[in-house]
């Protein structure tokens, strides 16, 4: 009779591999500072108005995307192409996997009616075939997306495919965080000259086309369960992929409040319902939590606007101290006001000069009001100059002499 000898240690790992996969499938996570229970290994909570995280686990942390890809393929196509051209399908186009429209090489669509599948659907084969009309090829059109994606202010998103395949670049990996993903949704509801095209498309319950020579016939139903579970669901895109897990991000819109959320890694088969518990979750957080708050109610620190002295001026005589009246400019960097928690604080700051040599000329800055939530600066008023006063001079001192000892 044979004996067989158990290597312990491959033992010991598969019991770990075993412990790690059970661990990942049915334990939430805590959020930290929140009372909150998650399935999703990254996740943020955003103020879409002015791009606050208001609640983050491992938000920076780059993460394959799967389909949430779309949504800035979407926005890339609306504010570069009419939704009125041609498309032609290359065989490329039609040759992506499933989940796909069917398309076949050489057929003619419409732009507007392959967004619908694009993001109604999320057809593989749709995103490529746009991607080739509208950039030239997937390659320029993934240069557009990573361009819209650094103007945005993502940081660390890299975009290959334009329907969220898996893709290799040498180093880099079709990729993206929580807060950068949350930051494109953002754009896309409040941000995008094409934000009202865009959420029309998102919003749309179904479509129903045909390709230009009318002889094959589509339908499209929206699969964004989001959108009938809570009142004020804006718009979002579910996605999947082996690698990305479950993804999922949606923008909601409650008392002028605008909410998004964006979730990565949130499970794996068959936790197909994880996202949208994670999603609830967060959005209802941040309604009972996050009120807007105008920095107009801040009461301006004392001697923001009093007057500042300018030594060296041409005034009444040579050598004295003048007074400039100071006043706030119209421009103002920054938000107007911020979602902010109910124990959260408005920190204002004033930094201004006591007095300065001349010449000053009016509008000249002399200081500045800041705003602060936390660590963070999110307004900023400019204090100027009401007026202006020359420097003293060889031809004013002696015309100031000229006039005092003969006239």
């Amino acid at each position: 009779m044979k004996k067989y000898v158990c290597d312990k240690s491959a033992v010991l790992f598969a019991v770990v591999l075993v412990i790690a996969i059970l661990v990942q499938q049915s334990v939430y996570v805590h959020a930290d500072g929140a009372d909150l229970k998650l399935y999703a290994k990254a996740a943020v909570l955003m103020d879409a108005d002015s791009g606050r995280v208001l609640y983050e686990r491992c938000g920076d942390e780059q993460m394959a995307m799967a389909s949430t890809t779309k949504i800035m393929t979407l926005i890339v196509t609306l504010e570069n192409a009419s939704l009125d051209d041609t498309v032609e399908v290359s065989a490329y186009a039609s040759s992506m996997p499933q989940v796909r429209l069917g398309m076949r090489s050489g057929e003619q669509y419409r732009l507007r009616d392959l967004v619908y599948s694009l993001m109604l659907e999320s057809h593989n084969d749709s995103a490529v075939a746009i991607a080739e009309h509208v950039g030239g090829s997937v390659e320029q059109f993934a240069a557009l997306m990573n361009q819209k994606a650094a103007e945005i202010g993502c940081e660390n998103t890299y975009y290959i495919t334009p329907n969220g395949l898996d893709a290799v670049q040498g180093e880099k990996f079709h990729s993206t965080t929580a807060r950068d993903l949350a930051l494109v949704m953002a754009y896309c509801v409040a941000g995008s000259p094409q934000k009202e095209t865009f959420l029309e498309i998102t919003r749309a319950p179904s479509h129903s086309f045909s390709d230009l020579s009318g002889k094959r016939n589509f339908s499209c139903v929206n699969h964004n369960a989001f959108l009938g579970m809570m009142t004020g669901a804006l718009s979002g895109k579910t996605g999947f992929t082996n690698k990305a897990g479950y993804c999922y991000v949606g923008a909601l819109r409650r008392d002028g409040r605008t909410f998004v959320v964006a979730l990565l890694a949130c499970g794996w088969p068959s936790h197909k319902t994880y996202k949208w518990s994670d999603t609830r979750a967060l959005m209802e957080y941040g309604l009972a939590h996050y009120n807007y708050r105008s920095f107009d109610e801040a009461a301006l620190p004392a001697g923001a606007t009093a007057d500042i002295i300018v030594r060296n001026g041409q005034g009444s005589r040579i050598g004295g101290r003048m007074h400039m009246p100071v006043e706030i400019a119209q421009e103002a960097d920054g938000v107007e006001g911020l979602l902010m928690h109910e124990d959260e604080k408005v920190t204002v700051t004033l930094q201004k000069v006591k007095e300065c040599t001349a010449p000053v000329v009016q509008g000249q800055t002399v200081g500045y009001i800041t705003y602060a939530v936390g660590n963070q600066e999110w307004k900023r008023l400019r204090l100027v100059a009401a007026g202006e006063i020359k420097a003293v001079d060889l031809r004013w001192c002696v015309r100031r002499v000229f006039e005092k000892w003969l006239i």
